[in-house]
């Protein structure tokens, strides 16, 4: 976890052992289950959630850590043996993983180190 502009959480998922300087932020998730607590904790004063807004639930970094409610204190949790998980799934066909440079950056932002799944609504901008 960390803050950031003073105001938002961002959730990096490390990949290696302690102490390896080695993670992947996670920018954008598109909503499976779960999705009216999203909305309570993305956009309490709403009554109902039109088309845009469902797109604008979990497509960004820190409306990620917003709509599941993840906060500084889930900070060093180990997703192997917590509440808090990734699941596995059934692989993605490699032809829809698709490939960018990096946004939101100055240094390295060449790098094609951005990963998501072709024409997803969620993807983060």
């Amino acid at each position: 976890m960390y803050f950031t502009y003073g105001m938002h959480f961002c959730a990096n998922i490390v990949t290696n052992r302690e102490n390896i300087g080695e993670a992947v932020l996670i920018r954008a998730v598109e909503p499976i289950a779960g999705i009216e607590a999203m909305i309570k904790n993305r956009f309490p004063q709403l009554q109902f959630l039109n088309r845009r807004a469902l797109i604008q639930l979990t497509n960004g970094p820190a409306k990620f850590c917003q709509a599941f409610g993840i906060t500084r204190s889930e900070n060093g949790i180990d997703l192997l043996d917590s509440e808090f998980s990734i699941l596995d799934r059934e692989p993605i066909p490699p032809t829809l993983i698709k490939r960018s440079t990096r946004i939101g950056i100055q240094k390295g932002k060449e790098k094609k180190w951005r990963f998501f799944l072709s024409d997803n609504l969620w993807i983060s901008k």
